[in-house]
């Protein structure tokens, strides 16, 4: 073995470059170099978390016995809570001590979850493009990726069929995400059913992440897949109270469904942590179990940020559509600047109108053409960051129109 041999780690050479990595670094050189940029990259919540949650970490923090190792799978109370949260929110029945455990935000604990389920060679179907984790979580456990398209004239279903009679061994694992994160695109209850009744007939286990369930608009109530008869027969579903909660930076998410593989992950989580510090994990309850205004409060946040964006870029002369779910907007480049291609247009956004967006390349290849706002800046930053977009657009095409006359 060569020097060089013994650094070669082949886990990590299966995962492609960190896209976002690029222009986090272009952003970062820009306001080293002073400039204001409008950061609506990264999906980071800038809201603060509801004071009655902050107050009662404060009370059990200052408690000595909370400062012992915690119970990995989560301290009973709490999975009780969000099985509670199920019952009142999707009249869903769950065994607190089989059906849920609690991860360190969704994003460890569908890390994890493949992990322990996921043996190397088995496939793994996820959307693209889609958030990371989905599709990479299949990779770092030694498992294979297959895509599956999603987005504006496909048939999810259809390419879903495609993707299963085409891949050989036989797909074990099927994650999906509604609200979708990168595209905002939302699903009613049969797409569940169908769902369910598809990975049933094709002994396909299935994962949805719920991470955006109460961030909605327009009247759309998102669905849970444990709605569905039999969806604990074959799935789990992700929740986290990162977004509904605006506690993103505490990292408490869930996994709860089917006994078994809720099982898996509890199992592998024994041996790799000991749990969230337990004054997180009660204020979570509190969370849960309080007063829920300030739920449908940080949506209308959301909302009217999603308004000013939204109207700011069509008055822009950017065409976009609104979503009606999650934080983000999924916006197709501009024709004049579609050549670019998603990372060196992002880069022109700081260059040319200081707003930071993530390029869509980085959600997978089904993403190039498309960049993603983060809606995690005030409505004052969000209408400067328009103005900015204004002048970029003008200005970029204007020296296009140049550019096809000489």
């Amino acid at each position: 073995m060569s020097p060089s041999d013994l650094f070669e780690f082949q886990r990590m050479n299966r995962l492609p470059p960190y896209v976002f990595a690029q222009v986090n670094e272009f952003k970062m050189a820009a306001r080293r170099a002073g400039d204001d940029i409008v950061d609506l990259g990264m999906g980071n919540p800038d809201l603060g978390t509801p004071r009655h949650i902050v107050d009662k970490l404060v009370e059990a923090a200052v408690k000595e016995t909370n400062h012992r190792y915690s119970a990995s799978r989560g301290i009973t109370k709490l999975r009780s809570a969000v099985c509670d949260w199920y019952e009142r929110r999707y009249q869903v029945g769950l065994d607190p001590d089989s059906e849920a455990v609690v991860s360190i935000g969704v994003k460890e604990g569908l890390a994890h979850l493949t992990l322990a389920t996921i043996t190397p060679g088995e496939v793994v179907l996820a959307p693209d493009p889609t958030y990371p984790i989905h599709s990479y979580a299949a990779i770092i456990s030694g498992g294979d990726l297959r895509s599956v398209p999603i987005g504006p004239g496909r048939d999810f279903f259809s390419d879903l069929q495609v993707a299963v009679r085409q891949t050989w061994p036989r797909p074990r694992m099927l994650v999906i995400s509604f609200p979708h994160n990168p595209t905002g695109a939302v699903v009613d209850l049969e797409f569940f059913e169908k769902t369910v009744a598809f990975c049933k007939e094709h002994r396909i286990l299935v994962v949805h992440d719920l991470a955006y369930a109460d961030l909605c608009f327009d009247g759309y109530r998102a669905p849970s897949l444990l709605q569905v008869k039999g969806a604990k027969d074959i799935g789990v579903e992700a929740f986290s109270l990162s977004k509904s909660y605006s506690m993103a930076g505490w990292r408490v998410g869930f996994i709860c469904g089917n006994a078994k593989m809720v099982t898996a992950l509890t199992r592998i989580k024994s041996y790799l942590d000991y749990g969230a510090f337990q004054p997180i994990q009660i204020a979570s309850i509190i969370a849960l179990n309080g007063p829920q205004e300030c739920v449908a409060e940080i949506c209308g946040v959301y909302k009217e940020r999603r308004d000013t964006l939204c109207d700011g870029l069509v008055r822009a002369g950017w065409q976009v559509e609104p979503p009606r779910g999650g934080m983000f907007l999924w916006a197709k480049i501009p024709e004049a600047f579609q050549a670019m291609g998603s990372v060196e247009f992002a880069k022109h956004l700081i260059t040319k109108a200081k707003v930071a967006v993530s390029p869509g390349l980085g959600f997978g290849n089904g993403g190039e053409g498309y960049v993603r706002f983060a809606m995690v800046e005030n409505i004052q930053r969000i209408n400067q960051a328009v103005r900015g977009i204004k002048k970029a657009l003008q200005a970029g095409a204007e020296t296009v129109a140049e550019a096809r006359t000489a």
